[in-house]
């Protein structure tokens, strides 16, 4: 499978909600790595990936640049948008709440799946969001 494919595959189809493909995206020791820490394995991931689903309904993830690719790396801008659910310790935000945040990603492949993960994310501008919303 060619790495750019593959990116739209993990960018569009599992990181939009379908968990169960993180089995045939990334390999067995896949580790990702987080601003918060590492994230193993395709369970490990399917699992991170919800966890940070949970507070959103309506979530649309959109490719901005990208893919690039050089050799077994492949880099990209996105953006996740959606509406905010409730349950994030601290927000007041009110349930519907429109978010939308960007990120880069550098991943490294190897033969047809992704074995590394690095993100850069504007969680900052996220909290931003729900807190100047929940100010108002």
């Amino acid at each position: 499978m060619d790495i750019a494919h593959l990116y739209r595959r993990w960018l569009l189809e599992l990181w939009q909600g379908d968990f169960a493909l993180a089995k045939e995206l990334v390999t067995p020791g896949f580790v990702g790595h987080w601003p918060h820490g590492d994230v193993r394995g395709p369970d490990g991931l399917a699992g991170a990936l919800r966890q940070g689903h949970e507070p959103f309904s309506d979530v649309v993830v959109t490719l901005d640049v990208g893919p690039l690719v050089d050799g077994d790396l492949v880099a990209a801008r996105w953006t996740f948008a959606g509406k905010y659910r409730g349950g994030l310790p601290g927000v007041a935000a009110p349930v519907g709440t429109p978010i939308s945040f960007s990120g880069h990603d550098i991943l490294r492949a190897e033969g047809d799946r992704f074995a590394e993960y690095w993100v850069v994310s504007d969680a900052e501008g996220l909290s931003r969001q729900l807190a100047d919303i929940a100010s108002q």
